[in-house]
């Protein structure tokens, strides 16, 4: 028997929760989350491409015509793109999201009666499982809809899930981090020194590696969570399996079939096993030919996170005539910032001289995907 799906335009909150619980005990119908910011005609075209078969709003549920159902076990589905490209939409069990979010909490030894803060977008996987967890564990999430470091330093709660630049934000508002248990940093690959800071600064970070076609980080500092089991491909590629994988993508079967390699999930980044812990080189798209030499754009971009003049930094790869690409280091600077010519100095000191920035771009901000990501895509377009 096939289950009603509904896609929700609602704020994180009562409602939103209820929902979730219903769609993960199977009293209600499937879900997906989207964002209620939504423009009207970006909004269309992810109803098209979701087909659900009914909207609900604040103001109470319509119909949308031309939607379909989707399989009995499916209970959330979330929409994707990755860094980069259109939206997918992710088909995630009751089953998966509940392993994913026991297993988390029995790795961070959460106590019985621990809250959480929620103050990522919940149409994202890492805000989902926000609320997942704290449904699993019987509490309720402290709701911050709008980041504030007020917000979430005041917030009665235990553990906290951030981005990288989120917690960039906690750290310049002096908030006090050793009053969370745990602070889950995932989303996009985060500075060295940002996690050495926060440390110092008492904070008890866990990076995490996930995605949505996992129910979220499934490896922590490394380290699989329990039933997650992890591979390199011969190409590179980190392949990922166990109970918290995706069932496969709505309406795409090509692309399910693509990314499936049996019970193996088949992603989009490069790693390596170091001293028996998984490290995530960055990302297949990530690798800059430069001149006939290929680039880790995520290996320049921790050197780079190392001078001090640096509070953020995304490398990329940008067409040259001449080079094919040439690596790019935008940044965010501390004060002054430095010159291109220091950060090449730093890096041919670390790394072969042709992973050696060929531009710098300076800039009072990294533009970001609503999901915290660094919007590579704008960031490989010149200035």
């Amino acid at each position: 028997m096939e289950r009603p799906l509904h896609a929700l335009l609602l704020p994180p909150g009562p409602r939103l929760l209820q929902a979730l619980a219903e769609a993960l005990d199977g009293t209600g119908p499937a879900i997906c989350p989207l964002d209620p910011g939504l423009p009207a005609p970006a909004l269309r075209t992810m109803l098209d491409a979701l087909a659900p078969q009914a909207v609900e709003t604040p103001e109470g549920i319509r119909p949308h015509e031309g939607g379909e159902p989707v399989a009995p076990d499916v209970a959330v589905l979330i929409a994707t793109s990755g860094s980069t490209g259109a939206p997918k939409f992710v088909e995630l069990t009751a089953a998966a999201l509940r392993h994913s979010a026991s297993a988390t909490l029995e790795r961070i030894a959460a106590a019985e009666g621990d809250r959480w803060v929620c103050c990522l977008p919940t149409h994202h996987i890492a805000g989902l499982q926000v609320l997942v967890r704290s449904l699993i564990a019987g509490t309720d999430p402290v709701i911050v809809p709008r980041f504030s470091p007020a917000a979430v330093g005041e917030a009665d709660a235990r553990h906290l899930s951030v981005v990288p630049t989120q917690l960039h934000r906690l750290l310049d508002a002096g908030t006090d981090l050793s009053r969370f248990g745990t602070i889950l940093l995932g989303g996009a690959a985060a500075a060295p020194d940002l996690v050495r800071r926060a440390r110092a600064r008492g904070g008890r970070i866990v990076a995490t590696y996930g995605m949505s076609e996992t129910s979220g980080g499934c490896v922590y500092d490394g380290v699989p969570l329990d039933g997650v089991r992890v591979k390199i491909g011969e190409d590179g590629r980190i392949r990922l399996a166990g109970p918290m994988l995706f069932s496969g993508y709505r309406r795409r079967p090509d692309a399910t079939a693509e990314a499936r390699d049996g019970d193996w999930f088949r992603t989009q980044d490069l790693g390596a096993f170091e001293g028996g812990r998984l490290r995530v080189l960055g990302r297949v798209d990530d690798v800059i030919n430069t001149g006939g030499e290929k680039v880790l754009a995520t290996e320049v971009a921790d050197v780079i996170a190392g001078h001090p003049r640096v509070r953020e930094v995304v490398v990329v790869g940008r067409p040259d005539p001449h080079w094919g690409e040439r690596v790019t280091a935008v940044i965010v600077p501390e004060g002054a910032p430095p010159t291109l010519e220091e950060l090449r100095d730093l890096v041919r000191a670390r790394l072969p001289v042709y992973a050696a920035p060929r531009e710098l771009d300076v800039r009072e901000a990294i533009p970001l995907l609503p999901s915290g990501k660094p919007d590579r895509r704008a960031l490989r377009l010149p200035r």
